[in-house]
């Protein structure tokens, strides 16, 4: 039986290692085990997060609420109404600050693996496999707040004691899974951004082999440099590994133009679109291994207009996808309302709470993926004009120079101090029925469903090559 349930890499397929083939369609975990600010609405980085609620809960509720929080955030309806759509994989990502602490390295936490043992159990339970994914590093693998990078400076791979506890960890990981078949594999390293391009070649091959003395059979997902995006890091292709690309559109971001039409001063249609892929994938089809969408997906601000373009941009793609026979998981699964095939009701005891917050948090630009700067241009503009005066050739990595402005202004100077406000907006809560009513703001029966997204994603499943080809 576990034969027709474990995955391999046959060619470029995946396949069960009794050669029946299955291709991955699913979503990304975000905002679980590794949380991002326009995911649940907090401002800058996710231990700075932590550090407002546990001043304003106070020891005992914060933990209360994270305990609650983490259990319902992803429970087994969510699996459930995953399986009922064809979907047949859940991405989870993780911070790797729920097994060790920086005060004390090395020494992993169980609690941090039983909450990762839990969904892979929801998610097995209902015919769905999982990929464990490292989302944050210690030191930072990339330069964004999404690795939980309160700096602009990826540490990791500039001291080796980081990448140390990340091999330490890995090799605790694969012990612990190598015998469950419905882990469909590893993927090490969110959107790695080694801005030198020269460390993360050897890191990944002492990783490889540290993963691959414990266990051979699990799927090895390793994301190109640059996010996911450069892959001329690899020398050679390796047994059972796949490289991960992520493919997400200009049309489908929050600054995103029309679609088809202008988008950041590109035109975007669904043969740009093609194209695009096809040049990200250049590395799989030539070494003829399977190519897997790691992450994609627009996202919707509730303008019918716009959200409509962006709803057939996302046709488009998985079409794409289709026709070149690639698996993926769309980002994300539930947040609060942007890009979520499941979002908290605004109504919830949570969205009333933390309202304020993200009505400042628009006005500001905070987040990088939810909100646009037309407020603060009285800010931005001099500083822009002044690098391009001053520094006209200054192409910082890994996307350039208003990119890096954008990142220390909006997403650092100004974030930083707002999470503040977000900690005094659970100032006065008490008592477990409270904090309980908080949480729950997210277990799926509390939350709303984008039903045309749902529909979108089951019509992508049922008319890919395999159908539903849940195991």
């Amino acid at each position: 039986m576990q034969d027709d349930i474990l995955l391999q890499t046959t060619g470029s397929k995946m396949t069960t290692q009794s050669g029946r083939p299955i291709p991955l369609r699913g979503v990304g975990l975000g905002g679980w085990m590794n949380m991002e600010n326009f995911i649940t609405g907090y401002p800058a980085t996710e231990s700075l997060q932590r550090k407002a609620l546990r001043n304003a809960l106070g020891e005992d509720g914060y933990r209360e609420f994270f305990g609650r929080f983490l259990d319902v955030f992803f429970g087994d309806d969510d699996a459930a109404f995953l399986a009922s759509l064809g979907l047949n994989l859940v991405r989870l990502p993780i911070n790797y600050r729920h097994f060790e602490d920086d005060m004390r390295p090395f020494e992993l936490k169980e609690e941090g693996f039983e909450l990762l043992d839990r969904a892979i159990e929801r998610c097995a339970r209902h015919g769905i496999y999982t990929i464990i994914d490292l989302h944050a590093a210690p030191g930072y693998q990339n330069q964004h707040w999404h690795s939980d990078n309160p700096t602009h400076w990826a540490f990791f791979w500039t001291h080796k004691h980081f990448q140390d506890r990340v091999i330490y960890l890995w090799e605790a990981l694969a012990r612990r899974y190598r015998d469950n078949p419905w882990v469909a594999g590893y993927n090490p390293l969110n959107e790695p951004g080694d801005a030198s391009g020269s460390a993360i070649g050897p890191f990944y091959r002492r990783l490889h082999d540290a993963i691959r003395a414990i266990d051979q059979d699990h799927i090895l997902f390793l994301d190109g440099n640059r996010y996911s995006l450069d892959f001329d890091i690899f020398e050679e292709t390796w047994p059972n590994t796949v490289y991960t690309v992520h493919d997400y559109a200009l049309a489908g971001f929050i600054d995103g133009g029309s679609y088809p039409g202008i988008s950041r001063g590109e035109y975007v249609d669904r043969n740009v679109l093609e194209e695009t892929f096809l040049a990200r994938t250049e590395f799989m089809r030539q070494t003829e291994t399977p190519i897997w969408v790691g992450e994609f997906g627009p996202v919707y601000t509730g303008n019918e207009a716009a959200d409509e373009m962006r709803r057939q941009l996302l046709v488009d793609q998985l079409e794409i996808y289709r026709r070149h026979e690639a698996s993926w998981a769309i980002w994300t699964y539930k947040d609060i309302g942007l890009q979520g095939l499941v979002y908290a009701d605004r109504q919830s005891p949570y969205m009333q709470r933390i309202r304020p917050v993200l009505e400042k948090k628009a006005r500001l630009g905070i987040d990088a993926w939810g909100s646009l700067d037309s407020h603060i241009r009285r800010i931005m503009d001099p500083i822009e004009e002044t690098f391009r005066h001053e520094f006209p050739t200054f192409s910082p990595f890994p996307f350039g120079q208003e990119s890096w402005v954008q990142r220390l202004v909006r997403h650092i100077l100004l974030a930083e101090p707002m999470v503040n406000d977000f900690g005094r907006c659970f100032e006065g809560v008490s008592g477990s029925d409270q904090i309980a009513e908080l949480a729950d703001s997210f277990r799926f029966g509390n939350c709303q469903k984008r039903s045309w997204l749902a529909d979108v994603l089951r019509s992508a499943v049922v008319s890919s090559p395999g159908g539903a080809a849940v195991a």
